[in-house]
C-alpha cells in the first residue's frame, strides 16, 4: 500500500448539542440505557408578552377613567389677569420662564398638568401667587414678612 491510499484522521468532532437533542439522537440514548433529562421550560415556543394577568381583571372591572389631574380654569384666569396687568403676551412670559409657549397657553385654557416648577416659574414672572391659601394675592419678595 502506498502513502497516498492511507487516510489519517487527526481528530474527529464530537456531536454538536443540536444534534443530541433530536428525537433519533434521544431514542439512541435510551436504547443504549443512558440516562436522559427531559425539562419542560417555562413558556417556551409561545409568545408570552401579551399574557392576561390577574391585573387586567381587576383593572378591566375598574370604573373610574384614569387620567392626568388638569388646573382649575380660575388659576388659568389668574395668570391670565397677571400676565395682562404686567403687559405681557403669553409668547413673552414663556420666554421670561424658559417654557414654549404653549406651555402658557395650556395652563391658562386650563388644559395643563399641574407642575409645581412651572407654577413657581410663573407666580415669580407675574408676582402673583398660584398656589395654596392666598391665590390671587400679590407675591411677597423672598426674605419680607407680613
Amino acid at each position: 500500500m502506498s502513502d497516498w491510499d492511507t487516510v489519517t484522521i487527526l481528530r474527529k468532532k464530537p456531536p454538536k448539542a443540536s444534534a443530541l437533542k433530536t428525537e433519533q439522537a434521544v431514542n439512541a440514548a435510551r436504547r443504549q440505557g443512558l440516562p436522559v433529562d427531559t425539562q419542560q421550560k417555562f413558556g417556551a415556543g409561545t409568545n408570552k408578552q401579551h399574557v392576561t394577568t390577574k391585573n387586567t381583571a381587576k383593572l378591566d372591572r375598574e370604573t373610574e377613567e384614569l387620567r392626568h389631574e388638569k388646573v382649575s380654569l380660575d388659576l388659568g384666569k389668574l395668570i391670565m389677569q397677571g400676565r395682562q396687568a404686567k403687559g405681557m403676551s403669553q409668547k413673552d412670559l414663556a420666554t421670561k420662564i424658559c417654557e414654549k409657549p404653549q406651555i402658557v397657553n395650556d395652563y391658562e385654557a386650563g388644559r395643563g398638568i399641574p407642575n409645581n416648577i412651572v407654577l413657581g416659574k410663573i407666580e415669580r414672572a407675574i408676582g402673583i401667587k398660584l398656589r395654596g391659601k392666598e391665590r390671587g394675592q400679590p407675591l411677597q419678595p423672598p426674605g419680607e414678612k407680613k
